[in-house]
C-alpha cells in the first residue's frame, strides 16, 4: 500500500503557499505523518486565497494540505523556537520554504538542527536558490517562469509571452523536494545520517527548460513561441475542427503516413514535400494548411474515431469539466472522493502513482488551524502543565 511506504516517519512542515506543501502532501499521501506549523490566528496563506471556496475553506488549501496535522506555534518568539528546536529533535524530516538565512538567524537551520539531530532529513526550499547575488529575494511560480524563459516559449508567434496556466513551477519544485527527500531516506538507511536536501523555483525553471537550451545551445538560435506546436517535428499540434480542435501528433513517418489515412488523404503521405520530419518541419505552414483543409471539414469526435482506428496518436482540446467527465479519467481512480464539512461530495486529484496496481487509500481533509497542537505536542512529550504554560506565554495557539 502507498501509505505504508513512509509510515512511522515524522514531518515538520513549515512551508506555505504551494511548492512546499505540495511537498509535504506527496509525503503525507505516502504515509508520513506531516505535522503542518502555522502562525497562530493566521495559517498558511493559502487558507485565505478565496473565492472559491468549498465549504467555506480556500479550494487551494484544500488541494494542497490533506493527511496533515495542524499546530500553531508563535515563531517570533524565543519559546516557539525552543519548541520548534524539540520538535525537529524527535522529528524525521524538517522542510521550510523560508528565504537562504531567515531559518540560520533564527536558530532553525541546517546546521543547528541536524546537529541536534544527526539523523534528520533537512530541506530547505527557495526561490532563487541558496547561494548566490539574488538567493535573499522572493519569488513566485509566474515571475520564475519569466526568469527562466519559460514565459519566453510559451503562446503564440507575434504575441506577448504568456504564463503557463498550470502552476508548473512550483508544483516541479515539490516533486523535486519529495525526490530528494525520498533519496535522503534512503542515503540515511545505509549510513544512520540524514542529509540536506536544496531545491528551487530556479533550478525547477531551468530544468523544465531542457529541450530549449539543447537546441540553442546547438544552433545558436532562439527558441520561439509557436503556440501548440513543436519546433522539432511536425505535425504536432492543435487542428480546428468543425466544432472544436483536435491534437494531431505524429512523431515519426509511420505515424503521419497513418494520418493522413485516418483522414481520407493517403496520397497526402507521399507528398515530396513532407517525406520525412526534417522536410515536414521545414515546410510546416504547408502541411498545417493541407491537414486543416481535411480537418476543418470534419467534427473534433469524428476526426478523433477515425485517427484512432488508424492507429495515429490524437485527442480533443479538452476543458476541465470535461477532462473530468472523461470516462478515461473516471477510470483511472485519479480523482479521488475527500468529503469536507457541508461538502460529502468534495473531490481531489489524487497521488498519480500506484504501487502493486493500487492507489493510495482516502485522503485525510487538511487539518483545523492548530486543530492538533495539543494532541502533536503531548506525543512529542510535553505534558499538561507546560502545555498551559505554552498557550498562556502566547507561544501556541
Amino acid at each position: 500500500m502507498i501509505e505504508s511506504v513512509l509510515a512511522g516517519l515524522k514531518v515538520v512542515d513549515l512551508t506555505q503557499n504551494v511548492a512546499g506543501p505540495f511537498c509535504t502532501q506527496v509525503l503525507g499521501d505516502f504515509g508520513a505523518e506531516v505535522i503542518k506549523v502555522e502562525r497562530p490566528g493566521r495559517g498558511d496563506d493559502t487558507r485565505d486565497w478565496r473565492p472559491p471556496e468549498i465549504g467555506g475553506q480556500s479550494s487551494t488549501f484544500l488541494s494542497l494540505n490533506r493527511n496533515k496535522r495542524s499546530v500553531c506555534i508563535d515563531l517570533d518568539t524565543p519559546g516557539g523556537i525552543s519548541l520548534l528546536r524539540e520538535l525537529a529533535a524527535g522529528a524525521d524530516i524538517f522542510i521550510h520554504s523560508m528565504k537562504p538565512g531567515s531559518a540560520e538567524a533564527r536558530g532553525f537551520g541546517a546546521a543547528e538542527l541536524t546537529g541536534l539531530n544527526p539523523r534528520l532529513i533537512y530541506c530547505a526550499i527557495s526561490a532563487f536558490g541558496q547561494n548566490g547575488p539574488l538567493s535573499r529575494l522572493p519569488g513566485y511560480d509566474p515571475l520564475m517562469q519569466a526568469f527562466t524563459g519559460v514565459m519566453s516559449v510559451t503562446g503564440s508567434e507575434g504575441d506577448d509571452p504568456v504564463r503557463v496556466g498550470v502552476s508548473l513551477i512550483d508544483i516541479g519544485t515539490g516533486m523535486w523536494a519529495a525526490l530528494g527527500i525520498f533519496a535522503g531516506i534512503v542515503q540515511r538507511a545505509r549510513t544512520g545520517v540524514g542529509t540536506v536536501v536544496e531545491a528551487s523555483l530556479l533550478d525547477t525553471g531551468v530544468n523544465w527548460m531542457t529541450v530549449f537550451v539543447a537546441s540553442y545551445l546547438a544552433t545558436g538560435a532562439l527558441p520561439r513561441k509557436m503556440g501548440s506546436a513543436m519546433a522539432m517535428t511536425a505535425p504536432y499540434e492543435l487542428f480546428h475542427a468543425e466544432d472544436g480542435q483536435v491534437f494531431i501528433a505524429a512523431g515519426n513517418d509511420g505515424l503521419f503516413r497513418r494520418v493522413c489515412e485516418g483522414l481520407g488523404d493517403a496520397a497526402l503521405a507521399d507528398d515530396p514535400r513532407f517525406a520525412t520530419n526534417p522536410l515536414r518541419v521545414a515546410n510546416r505552414e504547408a502541411l498545417r494548411a493541407a491537414l486543416t483543409a481535411l480537418t476543418s471539414r470534419l467534427k473534433a469526435g469524428e476526426i478523433v474515431a477515425r485517427l484512432r482506428r488508424a492507429g495515429a496518436p490524437c485527442s480533443e482540446m479538452h476543458d476541465v469539466a470535461q477532462m473530468l467527465a472523461n470516462e478515461q479519467v473516471l477510470a483511472s481512480g485519479m480523482i479521488a472522493p475527500m468529503p469536507v464539512d457541508g461538502v460529502p461530495e468534495h473531490r481531489v486529484v489524487a497521488l498519480p502513482l500506484k504501487l502493486d496496481g493500487a492507489r493510495n487509500g482516502p485522503p485525510r481533509p487538511p487539518p483545523e488551524l492548530g486543530g492538533d497542537t495539543a494532541a502533536v505536542l503531548a506525543e512529542f512529550g510535553i505534558g499538561t502543565q507546560r502545555l498551559a504554560q505554552l498557550r498562556a506565554a502566547g507561544t501556541i495557539g
